[in-house]
C-alpha cells in the first residue's frame, strides 16, 4: 500500500528523522515547517494522511485543521504534539483531527497510526451516484445517463462537493469556502458558476438534480427524494 503523506512540523531535526523512517516503510512524505505552508500544500495536493504538529509558526495546528475542514477537505489528520491533557485532545478532535499522538512516541506507533488512517481513507467512496448522475472522484469526471459532462475546474469542484454531501443541504458559505478557500469570490461568482453547472448537469436531461434552497444553499438529490 503506497501512502502519500504531509508532515507539518517546525522542528527540522525531528521532521528529518520522521521522514527518513517513514519513507523506509513505504510512506512518501512532503514537509512544511509552518502552518501557512502546510495549508497551501494540503489544498494543492491530494494526501492520504496529514501529520500535524499543534504548536506551529504562522498558523497553529488547530487552526490549520479547522480550515481544512471548512474547505471541505476530508483527508485524515493525525495531530502529533506534546500537549497531552484531556482538554488538549478534546480541542484537537473538535478542530477536526481524526487521531491524536502525544510526543514522545515510538516510531512504530506513528507508522501504525498513519497506515490505519490511510487504510480508512482508501475505503471511502470514490464514486457518488445520485439518480443517473455518477461523480467519479478517482477518475475526476462525471457522467449523467451515460453522457460525459464537460466541466470547468470550478464546476467540477462544486459538483464534487455537493455529491459528497448529498442528500444533505450545502450552505452557501460552506460551498464557497470549500471551492474558493479563504479567498472568497465576488458576490455573484457562486451564482454564475452554479448557473453554468446547471446548464450541463440538468438542462439536457429529463429532470433536474440540483435544487436551490432560498436563503440557505443548494442540494443535489433525485426529485422524489427532495
Amino acid at each position: 500500500m503506497n501512502i502519500y503523506a504531509l508532515l507539518v512540523e517546525d522542528d527540522l531535526d525531528l521532521a528529518a528523522s520522521l521522514i527518513e523512517y517513514l519513507e523506509l516503510e513505504g510512506v512518501t512524505c512532503d514537509h512544511a515547517a509552518n502552518g501557512t505552508h502546510g495549508l497551501q500544500l494540503a489544498r494543492e495536493y491530494k494526501y492520504d494522511v496529514i501529520m500535524l504538529d499543534r504548536m506551529l509558526p504562522k498558523l497553529d495546528g488547530l487552526s490549520l485543521c479547522a480550515r481544512l475542514r471548512r474547505d471541505g477537505l476530508d483527508v485524515p489528520v493525525l495531530m502529533v504534539t506534546a500537549r497531552d491533557t484531556l482538554d488538549d485532545k478534546i480541542e484537537g478532535f473538535e478542530a477536526g483531527s481524526d487521531d491524536y499522538l502525544v510526543k514522545p512516541f515510538a516510531l512504530k506507533e506513528l507508522l501504525l497510526r498513519v497506515q490505519a488512517l490511510a487504510k480508512r481513507r482508501s475505503s471511502q467512496p470514490r464514486r457518488y451516484v445520485v439518480g443517473d448522475l455518477i461523480v467519479d472522484t478517482e477518475q475526476h469526471h462525471a457522467t449523467r445517463a451515460g453522457v460525459r459532462l464537460a466541466l470547468s475546474p470550478k464546476e467540477w469542484a462544486l459538483l464534487e462537493y455537493m455529491a459528497k454531501m448529498s442528500p444533505n443541504i450545502v450552505l452557501r458559505d460552506e460551498m464557497q469556502r470549500a471551492v474558493w478557500g479563504e479567498a472568497l469570490p465576488e458576490s455573484n461568482s457562486l451564482k454564475v458558476h452554479m448557473h453554468k453547472l446547471r446548464l450541463k448537469v440538468d438542462k439536457p436531461f429529463s429532470y433536474p438534480l440540483i435544487k436551490t434552497i432560498p436563503g440557505v444553499g443548494f442540494v443535489l438529490k433525485e426529485p422524489s427524494a427532495v
